[in-house]
């Protein structure tokens, strides 16, 4: 008699329970069925099931390659990032790297590798890096001295770095010293920009990445570029010295000298590549006139400071009196 009143009790509960699961399967099978999964998912081009972490089984190991975590490159909340939402990780610069994985760790065709020496050809080294950075360095590029030569992006920059050297003032002329090594040398010269001291750096007047000017200076022209330090000598004068709104370079060499303000020569010896003994003064300077020459008589211009002693404004003057370049 329990069991028939308990079974009565609970006949309602069980219908509603059925009545239930009836609509909801009703529901789905009335539901439209989703948008096919694309065929290109990342596994069947090649990559990796688990990007970063799959890399990092083998790879987490290298102190060096694990400070790309505490750069722009790895910032997760970066959507322009590799490490982005999204983002292919690793294998956004490197590859895919589906076939690595199962090869245990054999170098298949697909994986990109940066830097000298590397299998991967250099023009695919820079298209990797110039997938995201096109906008901002390729405008120029092409036609530059580095990218005639070979150079790839890591060449010069250390990506997995946490402080890339060659974008650091104080440690930027080393890298670019790696294949300058002559222009290095003048720096050692006793007069010289302050590069070495870290006050400024090669980029401060060349652009590494392509330029219209010569030796990829940054502006123009070479005195448009000297000037834009050095503004109190940009004129225009009212008494003009032609050498120097022609070209720095025909008095001074820019990366060092053992003459003082950078000169090619001291004067009057450099003044005298201009201004022939035709004019004033009526003889020629030369070594003769120095202390301790055999029959020689020392000569006070080649011992004070030569010509500008008297033409101090060599750079140009304003002087209405300033013809000769002396006020």
């Amino acid at each position: 008699m329990r069991i028939t009143s308990l079974r009565a009790a609970l006949l309602p509960w069980i219908t509603a329970v059925m009545w239930m699961f009836a609509f909801a399967a009703h529901a789905l099978a009335a539901e439209p069925a989703g948008p096919p999964k694309p065929a290109n998912t990342p596994a069947s081009l090649g990559y990796s099931d688990h990007g970063a972490d799959t890399c990092l089984m083998c790879h987490g190991s290298d102190a060096q390659l694990m400070t790309i975590f505490r750069t722009a490159h790895a910032r997760p909340g970066d959507p322009r990032g590799p490490f982005g939402q999204g983002g292919l990780q690793c294998e956004a610069c490197h590859g895919p790297g589906g076939a690595h994985v199962k090869a245990f760790g054999a170098q298949p065709a697909g994986i990109v590798v940066f830097g000298r020496g590397s299998p991967t050809p250099v023009a695919k080294q820079n298209a990797m890096c110039l997938t995201c950075h096109q906008s901002s360095v390729a405008h120029a590029w092409a036609s530059s001295a580095h990218a005639a030569n070979g150079v790839s992006c890591a060449d010069c920059h250390q990506v997995h770095s946490a402080s890339d050297p060659v974008r650091a003032q104080v440690t930027q002329a080393a890298v670019c010293a790696k294949c300058h090594q002559a222009i290095a040398a003048d720096f050692i010269q006793p007069f010289h920009h302050p590069v070495p001291e870290g006050t400024m750096d090669c980029a401060s007047c060349h652009d590494p990445h392509g330029s219209v000017a010569p030796a990829m200076l940054v502006k123009s022209t070479v005195s448009e570029t000297c000037t834009s330090c050095h503004s109190e000598l940009r004129g225009p004068f009212l008494w003009e010295h032609q050498p120097v709104t022609d070209d720095c370079d025909n008095c001074h060499t820019p990366h060092g000298s053992v003459q003082q303000a950078l000169l090619k020569e001291r004067p009057p010896m450099l003044c005298q590549q201009c201004h022939d003994a035709a004019g004033h003064p009526a003889v020629p300077y030369g070594p003769q006139g120095l202390p301790g020459t055999p029959d020689g008589m020392p000569n006070p211009y080649l011992l004070v400071g030569g010509c500008v002693n008297c033409h101090s404004q060599v750079h140009g003057s304003n002087s209405p009196s300033g013809r000769a370049l002396m006020r």
